[in-house]
């Protein structure tokens, strides 16, 4: 069996759909629901024979060592985290309980787990930590892509939690023994995205003709990487990675914000129609504090070594997205008549005020 945390999220959903498609072996997934951990994600696998539900935060250790106890998971793997930079910038503090404190708490439980298991269990015992290229800072327009030994430079309250996180990570295993293996990963995209992120935000407001709100220029840059190619590097990282290793997981797609924008506002001319461009909806913002001006990933690594490939172009893969994001209007729906709106308004209204 394995263990997944935060299983509700975007990724986190989209591996858990993958894995029972593709694998027979049992997965429990720990999620307290927070705001983008939704239980419509997995509706389609709730009764699924091999998924088990556990309603609950990762940084409680009593409920973390029942549950080791109760299903003596062979991996665990670490998705659950506070992601958003904007909201990390509005209240930082529930970054630093999530994406470090929690993930010391996890790490310890594992740590006391994986002592008392017996020689041939801890050979196949894995910790596989989820994190971001966020961590390694901003990049110049001709600075090389992010490898694995690029230094650590966070500019944000969510990557500089991010990056303690790894940091614990890898502490663990070199003091500890803990059997780790850690992936950054470029910005994702797909289904079951929270629709405060770039593409899903421009998505649902373009249906709903609001306008689409850009920060700055437009020009900041971004690798992009569907959300299902990042799944699969997950599972050979798993099968394949050596222990204490990093990979870097990448699209082979950097785009500005802009060009995403354009290519969705251009998709959906064909595919829905409005009475003027959507482009016409295009809205520049005041910038936010801290925004990188670009990120790039070296995805060498995993592809030499592990032989993992992203099966999607960005074209091939924005098309799916936009496809979904249509089939799911009441997925949308449901997230839009809550919190989320609400924030969005609060949060966007200041910069558009601003311009």
């Amino acid at each position: 069996m394995i263990f997944v945390t935060g299983g509700a999220g975007f990724i986190g959903s989209n591996f858990i759909h993958l894995w029972l498609k593709e694998h027979e072996e049992p997965v429990i997934n720990l999620d307290k629901l927070t705001y983008a951990g939704n239980p419509d994600n997995l509706l389609a696998i709730n009764q699924h024979p091999n998924y088990h539900f556990v309603h609950g935060d990762m940084g409680d250790r009593q409920l973390l060592a029942q549950l080791f106890a109760k299903f003596k998971p062979r991996a665990i793997i670490n998705f659950a985290a506070e992601s958003h930079v904007d909201r990390s910038i509005h209240g930082p503090a529930d970054f630093i309980q999530t994406n470090v404190v929690a993930t010391f708490n996890l790490l310890e439980e594992s740590r006391h787990f994986f002592a008392h298991l017996s020689d041939k269990e801890k050979e196949g015992f894995r910790f596989l930590h989820v994190s971001t290229d966020e961590v390694f800072g901003t990049l110049e327009p001709h600075d090389p892509a992010f490898s694995e030994t690029t230094p650590y430079a966070p500019n944000s309250p969510y990557s500089a939690s991010k990056a303690a996180s790894d940091h614990l990570v890898r502490a663990w295993h070199h003091t500890y023994g803990l059997p780790i293996l850690t992936t950054n990963c470029s910005n994702n995209y797909g289904p079951y995205q929270f629709p405060e992120k770039l593409i899903p935000l421009m998505i649902a407001h373009a249906l709903q003709g609001k306008p689409l709100p850009i920060y700055g220029d437009g020009k900041n840059i971004r690798d992009w990487l569907y959300v299902e190619d990042h799944c699969r590097a997950i599972m050979t990282v798993l099968e394949k990675g050596r222990i204490g290793e990093t990979y870097n997981v990448g699209g082979l797609n950097e785009k500005t914000n802009l060009d995403i924008v354009e290519i969705i506002c251009h998709q959906l001319d064909k595919l829905k129609p409005a009475a003027s461009p959507y482009s016409s909806l295009i809205t520049f913002v005041k910038d936010r504090p801290g925004h990188d001006r670009r990120y790039a990933i070296n995805a060498n690594k995993i592809m030499h070594e592990l032989h993992w490939h992203p099966r999607e172009s960005f074209e091939t893969g924005i098309e799916k997205t936009i496809n979904w994001y249509l089939e799911h209007e009441e997925w949308v729906a449901n997230i839009l008549s809550g919190q989320y709106r609400h924030w969005l308004e609060k949060n966007y209204q200041d910069r558009v005020n601003n311009i």
